[in-house]
């Protein structure tokens, strides 16, 4: 019986390539470019045009770090591995002398508790150095996760300001504009358009934000990504309830279907 595969299923990984259990950075990016072309097809002079233009740019340049971010940096972890095994032999080095030239001697207490002393803070050091060693890797990948994670949760709260005028109210009423009131001359299918390429938007931000949770084992780039996929969920909420409600308008005759 092969136990190991008992304990720790996913270690065998022979019977899947990955085709329906993992993002597709390729499909990703080709939905976006479909995205940008239907956006400019039905809203040629919109801003959202321009929005999302930028992020098929920021989502190509994320996917390519995300695949850099995946195997081991192997200059750093070279680096770190023999700086820590130097500082492991010193460490150990030092103890044998210590130990070779140690003799338990009632009048020599005093030097013997100083030189203890002093062992102890230099062994501290040492540990604190290794430790820096060892997740020297893992800091220099989460700081380039997280600058791109930064863009991408920035894009998402500029989709979020194109929609936040879109108002369906305007279409179930009459208002009466000020001088300072938005522009609003999209119609009710026209402005459900709009408000669905923001959503659609949204989602593959956060799919773009999930690459890097894909190829990296980080609990603060992991909580990071939740995080972006807690605010697209919510934006995208917002987004859904002035779907609703131009739908519900439509049903009860408040406005017409165009």
């Amino acid at each position: 019986m092969n136990w190991h595969k008992l304990f720790f299923p996913f270690w065998d990984n022979s019977h899947t390539d990955g085709k329906f259990t993992d993002l597709n950075p390729e499909s990703i990016l080709a939905t976006i470019d479909k995205l940008e072309n239907r956006i400019s097809e039905r809203f040629p002079d919109s801003g959202l045009r321009q929005v999302c233009k930028e992020f098929r740019t920021l989502a190509g340049q994320s996917e390519k770090l995300a695949q850099r971010l995946r195997p081991p940096i192997w200059p750093v972890r070279i680096v770190s591995i023999a700086a820590a095994g130097m500082i492991i032999f010193v460490a150990i080095g030092a103890i044998t002398v210590l130990t070779q030239h140690f003799s338990f001697d009632t009048e020599n207490i005093p030097e013997l508790l100083q030189a203890t002393e002093a062992g102890i803070n230099e062994l501290i050091f040492l540990g604190l150095a290794l430790f820096f060693l060892v997740g020297l890797e893992t800091r220099i990948k989460r700081h380039y996760a997280l600058q791109a994670l930064h863009r991408l949760r920035s894009i998402a709260h500029v989709v979020d300001m194109h929609q936040l005028t879109k108002d369906p109210a305007h279409l179930l009423s009459r208002f009466r504009d000020t001088a300072s009131s938005p522009e609003r001359s999209l119609s009710r299918y026209d402005l459900m358009r709009y408000l669905d390429y923001c959503a659609e938007m949204l989602a593959l931000d956060s799919k773009i934000a999930a690459l890097f949770a894909q190829n990296m084992d980080d609990p603060v780039v992991l909580n990071a990504v939740n995080d972006m996929e807690s605010l697209t969920q919510s934006l995208s909420g917002k987004i859904w309830q002035k779907i609703m409600i131009l739908d519900l308008a439509v049903e009860s005759g408040h406005v017409a279907d165009e």
